[in-house]
């Protein structure tokens, strides 16, 4: 029997962790051909994953659901669409495990750091692609469905007058502003912890962009979509103004705009495409200005 990899047997526990108490004991049931009572979560988990012949073969079962998978690769910050079948979800989630390694960082401290006898250039892709694998995984965390342990989101990852500016158009229409780190940090917060919101950013060519602007900020937008528990909600774009420190080098956020998109205010084509963003390097350059 080949069984899981390493990265497979982790990647397939965040995912069990996802599953309702009764479907991870059904699974459990099936997988060892109900010869192993399990009597925990955890028992479960080492049940299934050392009894599965293969990831594949696990995630196929009839109670390993579509929405969880969605949800864990969501989480994961695998783009996919709300709309991709079971089968494709999988084959993203094999194709997630057999990929390289790319371990988040864990603060924004992180963030391309330079050596002091390095040219003094700044690789603004890289940053935007560290920091999205930083910030949404951070966000998302704070998320009670999801069961993850909880990071160190707070007002130390804003400077004292930074600036939210939050825009949605669903059933209704608002436009919000928030200023200063703890009034940011405790909205962006209340929409994982309290609305339960799950951030899915499309972090590709088209889903990111990241310029420096004239004024020393670095500006990285990014584009995804948004969901809460298993149902997809729509779209959003977020625009982030990072600075540095001038102590220690690390990154912290001036200014973020958020914009979120209802899927009923989207088109039948919008609604089918991963999301991109639309302003031009030029736009961005300029948008803090």
């Amino acid at each position: 029997m080949a069984g899981l990899s390493p990265r497979e047997k982790e990647g397939c526990r965040r995912l069990l962790a996802l599953l309702e108490i009764e479907d991870l004991f059904s699974v459990a049931e099936t997988v060892t051909n109900r010869l192993i009572h399990v009597f925990s979560r955890e028992e479960a988990f080492d049940a299934i994953i050392i009894y599965s012949k293969s990831a594949e073969e696990l995630l196929k079962r009839r109670k390993v659901h579509r929405g969880a998978i969605f949800k864990y690769l969501a989480a994961e910050n695998v783009s996919v669409l709300p709309t991709n079948e079971k089968s494709q979800l999988i084959q993203c989630a094999l194709d997630h495990w057999r990929g390289p390694s790319t371990p988040h960082p864990s603060s924004p401290r992180d963030k391309v750091e330079k050596e002091e006898s390095e040219p003094q250039t700044l690789d603004c892709k890289l940053l935007g692609e560290q920091f999205c694998n930083w910030f949404y995984p951070l966000l998302n965390s704070q998320n009670p469905s999801l069961g993850q342990d909880k990071g160190d989101w707070g007002p130390q990852h804003f400077w004292e007058n930074a600036q939210l500016k939050l825009a949605y158009r669903t059933a209704e229409q608002a436009l919000e502003e928030h200023n200063g780190s703890q009034m940011a940090s405790l909205r962006l917060l209340a929409l994982t912890r309290e609305e339960k919101l799950i951030f899915n950013p499309n972090i590709d060519s088209r889903g990111l962009k990241c310029v420096p602007s004239p004024h020393g900020l670095v500006v990285v937008a990014v584009a995804g979509t948004i969901h809460r528990d298993n149902v997809w909600l729509g779209i959003f774009e977020q625009i982030f103004g990072l600075i540095r420190c001038p102590v220690g080098k690390n990154w912290k956020i001036k200014n973020v705009n958020l914009k979120i998109l209802g899927q009923n205010t989207l088109t039948h084509e919008e609604s089918q495409q991963l999301p991109a963003i639309t302003l031009q390097s030029s736009e961005l350059e300029l948008y803090y200005s």
